[in-house]
């Protein structure tokens, strides 16, 4: 671990003072750097630490993304966190696209979410989400990472052009992004614990980055994206039919 402090001033106690009224017990750590906020909590989590907790990183030397992908910035060019907190929603299906969408309705009309946890601007990705689990009997706890661009990354090969929040919100830091969807998005979280994702899917639908346009998937399913069901579950009109993906596992493109 490096021994230099973080260089932001980060606004911990108004957050603070904003989500512990509907999650009590909530904490807030600042981190200058860590492999992962979300491998780290996770790492809590299997120990026996699963009080809900904010993590945020200035800097992250191995930040994940889904299915393996790094993910990659100089300092203070994005925003890193994870929440964790102890979950039991009576079905998991669509979390990942609920807190996609806060934070899309958070950040601006700019933002639209690209199933199943990108969000986009113009046709570029602007952040990612990764969403993981550990259960300890019948107790489960979830862990939400999120990385968002504030300003253009400079590594240019990436698989989708970037885009990012300096665009639209020009002079911006990652203090300023924190704060702004940060209790919106707990409320999100608490919100979808109880009533899961189907009143949230007309919301998403406004925002789909993808609904209406021919798609192909990593499965091979190539057809015109038809959005999603009531559970988060994607939906493609194929030649041999209606074809719906439920694995984050899967990827789906623009063709």
């Amino acid at each position: 671990m490096s021994d230099w402090k973080p260089v932001h001033r980060w606004p911990a106690e108004a957050i603070w003072e904003a989500v512990v009224p509907q999650l009590p017990g909530f904490g807030i750590e600042i981190l200058a750097e860590i492999d992962s906020s979300n491998t780290e909590l996770m790492r809590r989590a299997r120990a026996g630490r699963q009080e809900p907790i904010l993590l945020v990183a200035e800097r992250q030397t191995a930040g994940r993304g889904r299915q393996g992908r790094t993910w990659s910035g100089e300092l203070g060019d994005a925003l890193t966190f994870s929440i964790g907190l102890p979950y039991q929603p009576s079905d998991w299906s669509g979390l990942s696209l609920a807190v996609g969408l806060s934070l899309a309705e958070s950040l601006g009309a700019e933002v639209q979410l690209k199933w199943p946890n990108d969000l986009w601007c113009q046709q570029r990705k602007l952040g990612g989400i990764l969403v993981e689990a550990a259960s300890q009997g019948d107790q489960s706890y979830v862990v939400v990472g999120v990385g968002l661009n504030i300003r253009q990354p400079i590594e240019r090969d990436l698989r989708t052009p970037a885009a990012a929040i300096d665009e639209f919100w020009p002079g911006v830091d990652a203090p300023a992004v924190l704060e702004r969807i940060i209790q919106p998005l707990i409320a999100t979280l608490l919100k979808f614990e109880n009533h899961g994702f189907a009143e949230l899917q007309a919301r998403f639908r406004a925002r789909d980055a993808i609904k209406g346009l021919e798609v192909t998937s990593s499965d091979g399913q190539q057809g015109k994206c038809q959005g999603v069901d009531a559970q988060g579950v994607l939906q493609i009109q194929t030649p041999q039919g209606l074809v719906k993906i439920n694995s984050a596992e899967v990827s789906v493109r623009p063709v």
